[in-house]
């Protein structure tokens, strides 16, 4: 192997690895993702629709941060295992009861006022 090639072998590497160390294997948590998004947009209907008032919007995105803040915390080592995958299920579940509640509870959003 001549010096050109393995320097062209070599700056070619250099470029690769930051691309494939970006997502470390068994990181990834697409379905969990999928779901926050999901919940996200259920909140912001909610509040479009005058089903969520501004108090009640405001505890369900805390409570999506607490998951999502769950999920950094079970990405932090480098492996999400099935019992933090099980947890962060358990955490979504219980997101999604407490939407459904808040979304379907006697409490609205006060009407805008006519001119």
């Amino acid at each position: 192997m001549n010096t050109k090639t393995a320097l062209a072998a070599l700056l070619a590497g250099l470029f690769l690895v930051p691309a494939v160390a970006q997502t470390a294997p068994g990181t990834n948590t697409p379905r969990v993702d999928k779901r926050q998004e999901k919940q996200d947009k259920r909140i912001d209907q909610g509040v479009a629709s005058g089903q969520l008032n501004t108090k009640e919007a405001a505890r369900l995105e805390a409570g999506q941060a607490r998951v999502d803040a769950a999920e950094d915390k079970a990405k932090a080592d480098g492996k999400v295992t099935a019992k933090e995958r099980a947890k962060l299920t358990h955490k979504q579940n219980k997101q999604n009861r407490r939407i459904a509640k808040q979304k379907h509870d006697a409490q609205v959003a006060p009407a805008a006022p006519a001119n």
